[in-house]
């Protein structure tokens, strides 16, 4: 039985971000309004992650910087050059992608694409975290509590 969306436990996420692309400091600025993730198979976040919940950013390699609440989370499948389109040209100025031709085809490729709203973005203490059991390439971690995985610096 599904939860209505107002009744789902509240949940953390980790967004793992390259860090040559200086996407933190994008959504710090205001300058990056939505994380957008795209992905060929349905991975996590997919259908884990709500209106309410908190997301922690980090750069790979570094500890987590940075959070924000999550404001509205739109999610799309059986992607096709049109319907990416239509998505760039609807959120890409939130998302920091242009609805270019190299991007629609880029994200064409994948089959499902998640946009996750993000509101109140600041810096926190920064704190590194755990990845064990998430797979050393996981570039999104869900959990019911981030200080289950803090570790110590």
């Amino acid at each position: 039985m599904k939860l209505p969306l107002n009744d789902l436990p509240k949940r953390d996420h980790v967004a793992i971000m390259k860090k040559s692309r200086k996407l933190i400091a994008k959504i710090l600025n205001g300058e990056k309004t939505i994380e957008s993730r795209w992905y060929v198979n349905r991975i996590c976040p997919w259908d884990r992650i709500h209106a309410g919940d908190t997301v922690y950013f980090k750069d790979s390699g570094e500890p987590v910087t940075a959070k924000a609440n999550v404001s509205k989370v739109l999610q799309f499948k059986n992607l096709s050059p049109k319907i990416v389109k239509d998505i760039l040209k609807t959120h890409g100025k939130g998302t920091g992608m242009e609805p270019s031709e190299k991007n629609i085809q880029e994200c064409a490729a994948k089959n499902y694409c998640i946009l996750i709203f993000l509101e109140n973005a600041h810096k926190i203490k920064p704190f590194a975290i755990d990845k064990a059991g998430f797979g050393a390439m996981a570039a999104w971690i869900t959990v019911d509590d981030v200080s289950k995985i803090k570790r110590r610096m």
